[in-house]
């Protein structure tokens, strides 16, 4: 089993962290997202959505980051706390899982993104009211995860970790990137953070988000990539 990752990209390091934490065997492709090799021909053969992770299991082929755990899930025989096989349990995982795509994760992504990519793309630093309604949306996000997915518990789903937590966790950590702690003065959020590095690896979690906090190379590499520079047009469609 292969999976083409970028440990920049939070649903890669969702997949890295799970597959890591358990042990699963497979074998990490790179597919460095700023050098432009998902848009290679070779990337494209394996996916036309040329997007990562992707997960190769023989000749089946699988993207989406959530859909990938799940298979990991089922493959693998996991603890059955990953992904409760009870039913409630299991609807507050996949309630998560399906909340965060527009909320959490759109909205740290699009901090991150502002300070990285904007600059590249518009050929400037992001204004400053961009920035502002970027860091609301994302307080409001982390607000809601507080107060109605964490709410008093060890973890979102009850006393022990699920799929849910590291996919929460790895967005929370991107705007850290750009130096950006959206857990500053939350205490509460602050603690489950360190639970859940606890229980994933200390080592691990940090060894994971190595190359997130270094970051700060990630516009020289796109501008000295010329394959790259062809896509700003589609890039601007983000930003307009």
């Amino acid at each position: 089993m292969e999976i083409y990752l970028d440990l920049v990209s939070p649903p890669c390091r969702a997949v890295y962290l799970f597959a890591e934490a358990l042990k699963i065997p497979y074998a990490f492709k790179l597919v460095e997202l700023s050098a432009g090799q998902q848009y290679s021909e070779e990337f494209g053969k394996l996916s036309v959505v040329r997007k990562v992770p992707v997960l190769k299991d023989g000749s089946f082929v699988l993207t989406e980051s959530i859909a990938i755990l799940q298979y990991l899930v089922q493959k693998c025989s996991v603890a059955d706390h990953w992904f409760p096989a009870e039913l409630q349990q299991r609807a507050r995982v996949n309630e998560y899982l399906s909340w965060q795509h527009l909320n959490l994760r759109s909205h740290c992504s699009k901090v991150f993104l502002l300070r990285t990519l904007y600059p590249f793309v518009m050929g400037s630093e992001a204004p400053k009211d961009k920035m502002d309604a970027a860091l609301e949306d994302m307080k409001q996000s982390l607000d809601l995860l507080d107060e109605k997915f964490l709410q008093d518990k060890p973890f979102i789903v009850g006393n022990k970790i699920s799929v849910a937590d590291v996919a929460a966790m790895v967005e929370i950590m991107q705007p850290l990137g750009v130096g950006v702690d959206g857990l500053q003065g939350r205490p509460k959020l602050a603690a489950w953070r360190e639970r859940v590095k606890k229980e994933v690896g200390v080592k691990l979690f940090d060894q994971a988000h190595e190359a997130l906090l270094n970051a700060s190379g990630l516009q020289q590499k796109m501008q000295n990539n010329t394959e790259l520079q062809k896509l700003k047009p589609m890039f601007l469609k983000y930003f307009r």
